[in-house]
């Protein structure tokens, strides 16, 4: 009987069995998505083989280019706009709170110093005067903090302030109550008051406006500042532009086409758009910064000053032939304000400056006034004439005491610091108009130059079908 077994005792496999047991199928799940970059750089590269495919390539860069350089123009575009807009409706206000602390402050203790001055009890308006210092202070502190959570700065000088004030306070009254019932202690308690005012929380009240000033001016770069990024990505779309038309004549022999025109004209109108409302912006804002808030600042500076030294000087008759050092602080005090003759300091310095100095040359005059009035009250006081110097230098009726001279050049300070505050808001709010329509300008127009794009290049791609 014939065996069947092949010879060697070898069996025949199952065909496909064996390690090469044919081609293996498309990959699937996690390694098709590893490998689909691959895949779609591939399939670029061939597309690019064809002057279809490079067309087609071309197209989506220009529509995607067009695309990003809308959406980040308008949103920059609309930052730029909110942040002017947040100068005129936040951050001065701020500053000028800021300011208000210190004046309503610096006037309370002169009021309460002149009240002591005046024999008998206290008058009536004195003490509504102090009444609505005091408060004023308290509601200007309350906006300024408003906006201190993330400025830790301006947070520790709104807490020095807060702490201290009722302390102050506090003094006044005992100093008050004490003069009332006729004891000498009551002018000791306000000395204490003055000093912690003047050594602590009139400190902290310049330091917060300092702060806020500052901050002000830095929004003020930010708001003015060249946008770089927007002018970068319209120097690629029109580069990009400009290099397919080029392109495109070479390969079809025609000069123009439409659609990559319409294209230009809206990113050049984008171009022009952009340059003027940024130069108007630019001119309206740094306006606002030199006749508004830097001339705001010489004049708070300047009024900071003249409270400093009619503090001193009240506060000199209040020591009674003690008050040597109070009469230096006026000198010092009044030479920073307005020079050694009334005429120089910071008060010229904001009149050299000042678009209309109508006010500011009144307020020259007014100094020069005062600083004479004051030599007058110095001489009665140092010939032993004490109560007819206190008299002189309280009487606001009178055209020739300290008091009136000071009333006068601190109004027309007022006067002048609301002028310059008011140029900053009608410059500063003229160039938040220039961006008005910009940023939907940048969404218009980049559209348009995406689906001019597309149909002047789609015109091409028909001609190869």
């Amino acid at each position: 009987m014939t065996s069947t077994v092949p010879r060697g005792g070898s069996a025949m496999a199952p065909a496909g069995s064996g390690p090469s047991g044919g081609d293996r199928g498309p990959r699937s799940g996690l390694g098709a998505l590893l490998d689909l970059p691959a895949e779609l750089a591939r399939g670029m590269v061939r597309s690019a083989a064809t002057t279809p495919g490079r067309l087609s390539l071309i197209v989506v860069g220009l529509v995607v280019l067009s695309l990003l350089t809308g959406l980040v123009g308008t949103l920059s575009m609309q930052e730029r706009d909110d942040s002017v807009d947040t100068l005129v409706e936040h951050r001065e206000p701020l500053a000028a709170a800021a300011q208000e602390v210190y004046r309503s402050l610096s006037d309370a203790d002169a009021t309460a110093a002149t009240a002591f001055l005046i024999p008998g009890t206290e008058s009536a308006a004195l003490r509504e005067r102090y009444a609505t210092d005091i408060a004023k202070a308290g509601a200007a502190l309350a906006k300024a903090a408003s906006d201190s959570a993330g400025n830790p700065e301006a947070a520790e000088q709104i807490n020095v302030i807060s702490r201290e004030l009722p302390v102050y306070t506090g003094l006044i009254a005992s100093a008050k109550a004490n003069d009332r019932q006729g004891y000498p202690v009551g002018a000791a308690y306000l000395r204490e008051a003055s000093e912690l005012l003047r050594s602590t929380i009139l400190p902290a009240a310049e330091d917060l406006y300092r702060v806020n000033a500052t901050r002000l001016a830095d929004e003020q770069d930010d708001a003015t500042s060249f946008p770089w990024f927007i002018a970068l990505m319209l120097a690629c779309l029109i580069a990009a532009l400009a290099y397919v038309q080029v392109y495109l004549k070479r390969r079809t022999n025609r000069v123009f086409n439409v659609g990559l025109l319409v294209s230009s004209g809206a990113v050049g109108l984008l171009v022009l758009w952009t340059a003027v409302a940024l130069i108007v912006q630019g001119v309206f804002v740094g306006s606002g910064r030199e006749d508004g808030t830097e001339q705001a600042d010489r004049l708070v500076r300047a009024r900071i000053a003249a409270l400093q030294a009619r503090a001193d000087e009240t506060l000199t008759l209040v020591a009674r032939g003690g008050g040597q050092e109070y009469e230096e602080g006026f000198a010092e005090h009044f030479q920073r304000f307005a020079g050694a003759d009334g005429r120089g300091g910071l008060l010229s310095e904001a009149v050299a400056e000042a678009e209309s100095g109508v006010n500011l040359r009144a307020a020259t005059d007014h100094a020069a006034d005062w600083l004479s009035a004051h030599d007058r009250v110095r001489e009665l006081d140092g010939n032993g004439e004490h109560r007819q110097a206190v008299l002189l230098a309280i009487d606001e009726k009178d055209e020739n005491s300290p008091a009136t001279a000071f009333n006068r050049v601190d109004s027309e300070l007022a006067a002048s610091i609301d002028s310059a505050r008011r140029n900053f808001v009608e410059n500063t709010s003229a160039g938040a108009n220039a961006l008005t329509l910009l940023a939907p300008a940048y969404a218009l127009l980049s559209v348009i130059a995406a689906l001019g794009a597309t149909l002047g290049i789609r015109e091409r791609l028909r001609e190869y079908r």
